[in-house]
């Protein structure tokens, strides 16, 4: 039968006319079996992966990438004319390829969900008889508090930092209170970061959301952390952030957000000081205690009695939608692989002279016109009889620069149930090269594949042996890896669940959220090999007769 099928197709092709064969070529690659084999039927060799894995090309990824990085998509912002348009243009290749939606959206091709947009409005921060400069002494990159207005019930709980050999929260009673904290982490007397016990500082230390999620776990109303810089270090980063602090910010609304808020307030040395009731010797002083002990060490500041932060925004709703394309399977319909890339980009900047437009053609252009075509790809060996036994869903998502959030979505509302999500494939920025590979563009980062499934793992490196040949970095995969791209693209958000993913990357360059980052600079025969091996690992996990298994945990 399936042999029956590609000569049809064959034939059908050849006696198209060769204006009209053109026309239809881009909604639909029909694979070709050598002439030998049309005039001998009985001989007609199977599809195989590699069949369809030669139909994702340069020549098509650059056509998608053409429209989706140019200046009409005003560089894809959530919620703007730019992601609605890309969002169109998504749906309408799903549509025109013949891949269908998944039948229980409402909409076809599109999940739509609502964001809230913030601004900033004023803010206030009182220390006594002293009066504090938002944007100057201090800032807050995220939430409002819950009140306009509020007394500050304070307590100090050193760095902030809780692992088996180091807790600052020991005996201490943070709920409903605000936690005032010291950026960073600890250091020995040897210089070594106490709570890595190496040179390597620890996520402690890069990523302060650590020190909030704990924070709000134990039940702070309010987060401050002091800054480590002197105030002249303190007021030149915040006039650096000054822009980014200023700019709406995107979220779900506040009554969605599972955990509620915690608003974190970060503030210069000096009015860190004024809030402990001390002076910045006396910090320093701790510090240097807690380095020569090698562990937490009981502080002796007393907290003022009369803080006040007043802090307020305005809130307006945004619609936005991940976009979704379904290649049902056969015989294992009912496990999903998920591939993803999100197709938003951080828009526009009128203040900027010269180019004012990011067009976001590596980030994540790439990523999204490659999955286009592993739809299509899919799609072309399903009408062949060379369908996948397990089902995939191609998702483009949405405000992956607001903080991943059109996949936390997605998991928090999942079209299949997670429970049969095999795996997660993600692929985000695939058409540059960074600095290391300055001069070698056959490589590909991949992060995560074997931090819950080894079988992922082995999959993959399988698949680049035999098919694309690439050298396989695995340099972020490191989980003392500074940079924590792992927790930085969608397929986190399917880690978290427990789901194991694969993320496919080429690095950050000199255009990574700059203007400059332009379709004119993207390697397109990169881009195939690397789209070709998501193909061809996907090919795998869809087709064997055993479902990945979930046998680490490394994350």
């Amino acid at each position: 039968m399936k042999k029956n099928i590609m000569l049809a197709l064959m034939a059908a092709w050849f006696a198209m006319p060769q204006a009209e064969a053109q026309k239809t070529k881009r909604k639909s690659k029909t694979v070709a079996l050598p002439a030998e084999k049309v005039e001998a039927p009985a001989a007609a060799a199977e599809p195989t992966a590699e069949t369809f894995a030669q139909t994702i090309t340069a020549a098509d990824l650059s056509a998608h990438l053409h429209v989706l990085a140019s200046d009409e998509y005003e560089g894809r912002e959530t919620g703007k004319k730019g992601q609605k348009m890309a969002a169109e243009y998504i749906a309408n290749h799903f549509r025109e390829n013949e891949i269908p939606s998944p039948a229980t959206l409402d909409n076809p091709y599109y999940q739509t969900f609502e964001l809230e947009e913030s601004r900033w409005e004023k803010a206030s921060l009182k220390v006594g008889k002293s009066d504090f400069v938002f944007l100057k002494d201090f800032y807050l990159p995220g939430d409002e508090p819950t009140e306009n207005t509020q007394q500050l019930d304070l307590v100090f709980a050193g760095y902030g930092i809780e692992t088996e050999k180091h807790s600052d929260y020991h005996n201490l009673d943070v709920n409903g209170k605000t936690v005032v904290i010291l950026n960073g982490e600890p250091k020995d007397a040897k210089g070594n970061f106490l709570v890595s016990g190496s040179k390597k500082p620890s996520a402690w230390n890069s990523d302060y959301r650590s020190k909030l999620k704990l924070a709000r776990e134990k039940g702070a109303k309010n987060l401050i952390i002091i800054s480590d810089q002197t105030d002249q270090q303190f007021q030149k980063q915040v006039e650096y952030l000054r822009h980014r602090l200023e700019k709406p910010r995107l979220d779900f609304p506040a009554e969605k957000q599972p955990g509620g808020k915690t608003p974190v307030v970060f503030v210069s040395q000096s009015v860190g000081a004024a809030i402990l009731n001390s002076d910045a010797k006396k910090l320093q002083a701790f510090k240097t205690q807690v380095s020569k002990a090698g562990k937490p060490v009981a502080a002796k500041f007393k907290p003022v009695k009369n803080a006040m932060l007043s802090a307020e925004k305005t809130h307006t709703p945004v619609a936005t939608e991940n976009v979704l394309g379904f290649v049902e399977g056969s015989d294992k319909k009912d496990e999903i692989i998920v591939i993803t890339a999100h197709y938003d980009h951080v828009g526009m900047d009128p203040d900027l002279k010269g180019d004012q437009i990011f067009n976001g053609a590596d980030d994540d252009g790439s990523g999204t016109s490659a999955v286009l075509e592993l739809a299509q790809a899919f799609m072309e060996a399903k009408k062949a009889g060379s369908g996948p036994r397990r089902s995939i869903l191609f998702m483009t998502v949405t405000a992956e620069e607001k903080g991943l959030l059109g996949s936390e979505y997605y998991t928090n509302n999942p079209v299949y149930p997670l429970q049969n999500t095999v795996a997660n494939l993600n692929i985000d920025m695939i058409g540059r090269l960074d600095k290391k590979y300055a001069e070698d563009k056959n490589y590909v980062y991949v992060i995560g594949s074997d931090k819950l499934s080894s079988e992922l793992h082995k999959i993959n490196e399988e698949a680049n042996q035999k098919h694309t040949h690439l050298q396989l970095d695995y340099t972020y995969n490191d989980e003392d890896d500074p940079n924590r791209f792992y927790y930085r693209s969608d397929h986190y958000n399917f880690a978290k669940n427990n789901i194991p993913v694969a993320f496919y990357f080429n690095g950050v360059h000199e255009d990574y959220h700059q203007p400059g980052d332009e379709v004119e600079k993207i390697l397109f025969d990169k881009m195939e090999t690397i789209t070709r091996l998501v193909f061809y690992t996907a090919w795998e996990i869809a087709n064997r007769d055993e479902r990945i298994k979930v046998d680490s945990n490394k994350r």
